[in-house]
């Protein structure tokens, strides 16, 4: 009782000033002999007053705090998490609030003061932006009370090791899965896509009536039941769909404290649910030097879960990439022709050159949409004025580096394989708007 008792006991601030005018007092008595009875007078006054601050904080039930958090936050969105508190004293109370958040967000300097009245309560929010997934553990929520005498505080704490899930951003997903069926698309720049045609799934045969398309006229049918038959037709739907995540080292790139593999994770989860929606078979797959992760196409709505659970424990390594290796897997394990959004990098024409036969080996049975990415540092550096001959020799071997980019997009299109190039940032919006043409366009 005692040990926890001189645990949660604190001194604050304000009791040292008062011990360092005391001390004062009695070093100015050396020359003022009355000062001498006065100091100690005060002293007398002092510990009444810090015995009696310490009597009235550990009386009673104090106060009670609780850490509010959700089943899981959403990676490099603004996450929500709230703190309620009680006060049980009979008496108004200041409290120092430290929250001990998670050791991934560097955040040692968490401080929020409230004032309260007596057996009130009160309540606050902030929000944390995590840029990894994984497991975030939050350490105690620690409440210092003291009264308005304010020599001493006492400490309080709560919840311990609490545990939330940083999973891929559901919150950009449900961000796109609204917008993409509403009216507001050209907001966050999705587009709206006329249909060009119509596609070729045969849904049934009726009677023609008139507005019907004279081409779609079933002769054969028409002949056996003596009037005119169209063929009528529907959108074709269940699609397979894969979303191809390359896991190796080109992927660990960092912008804006994200790395490249965490902004197609959240692109694959946002454009996932976009293809669930229009009735598509969707599945997902990773690869780095062998394949990693691999789901099926398959177009159930909770099958979105699968595709969140198998994103969540996704990493990057430092090796590269076989791509032959991805080829042979899709040939012996996706035999239906599908449209194919792989996520990768080149920072070199060269390197996309390697890859190239295998591009046009997948193109061949598939449609391939290769995404890969600008650099926008590279951009910065070019827009900034230089000022020496160093920094115009930086901007000119930037200016290399981003024409490169440029010509692997012109080469992948020469060779008939769609292509993305694209800022981090703006992934998940060009990837939704290629689908919707691609769709639009029925070449799958």
């Amino acid at each position: 009782m005692v040990i926890r008792f001189f645990k949660a006991l604190y001194l604050s601030t304000r009791f040292f000033y008062v011990i360092f005018s005391l001390s004062l007092v009695f070093f100015l008595s050396f020359w003022w002999n009355s000062l001498y009875a006065v100091a100690w007078v005060l002293v007398f006054v002092f510990i009444l007053f810090v015995s009696g601050d310490i009597i009235a904080l550990f009386s009673g039930r104090g106060v009670k705090g609780k850490r509010k958090l959700p089943d899981k936050f959403s990676n490099s969105d603004e996450n929500l998490v709230a703190i309620y508190i009680e006060n049980y004293f009979s008496f108004p109370v200041q409290l120092e609030i430290i929250d001990e958040i998670p050791e991934q967000f560097q955040k040692r300097d968490f401080l929020k003061k409230l004032k309260m009245k007596a057996r009130g309560k009160s309540d606050f929010r902030y929000y944390l932006k995590p840029v990894e997934r994984g497991e975030y553990v939050f350490g105690k929520l620690n409440l210092y009370v003291s009264t308005k005498i304010g020599l001493a505080k006492r400490r309080f704490a709560f919840q311990d090791q609490q545990m939330v899930k940083v999973y891929p951003s559901f919150i950009q997903m449900k961000k796109y899965d609204f917008l993409a069926i509403d009216n507001r698309v050209a907001e966050i720049g999705l587009k709206k896509i006329r249909r060009i045609g119509h596609t070729m799934e045969f849904e049934q045969i009726k009677d023609y009536v008139r507005g019907d398309d004279i081409r779609t006229i079933n002769w054969k049918a028409s002949a056996k039941s003596d009037k005119l038959m169209v063929n009528q037709y529907q959108d074709e739907k269940s699609q397979p769909v894969y979303s191809i995540i390359n896991t190796g080292r080109v992927m660990k790139m960092p912008f804006e404290g994200l790395k490249l593999l965490d902004y197609a994770i959240n692109s694959t989860l946002a454009f996932s649910n976009i293809a669930l929606k229009k009735n598509d078979k969707v599945g997902m797959l990773t690869y780095s030097h062998k394949i990693e992760n691999f789901l099926p196409a398959n177009n159930r709505k909770t099958y979105l879960n699968n595709i969140l659970e198998t994103l969540y424990n996704v990493d990057t390594d430092f090796l590269d990439s076989d791509l032959g290796l991805l080829y042979a897997h899709l040939r012996r394990k996706v035999s239906q022709r599908s449209l194919v959004m792989l996520y990768t990098n080149f920072e070199h024409f060269n390197a996309l050159k390697r890859q190239l036969p295998y591009f046009k080996a997948i193109a061949k049975k598939h449609l391939l949409v290769v995404i890969f990415f600008e650099n926008t540092e590279l951009k910065e550096l070019i827009e900034r004025e230089a000022e020496n001959i160093s920094e115009i020799y930086d901007q000119t071997i930037a200016t290399e580096f981003e024409q490169d980019k440029k010509k692997m997009l012109l080469e992948l299109q020469k060779h008939g394989i769609q292509a993305i190039l694209t800022p981090p940032e703006n992934l998940t919006i060009h990837t939704i708007n290629k689908y919707l043409e691609l769709k639009s366009r029925g070449l799958l």
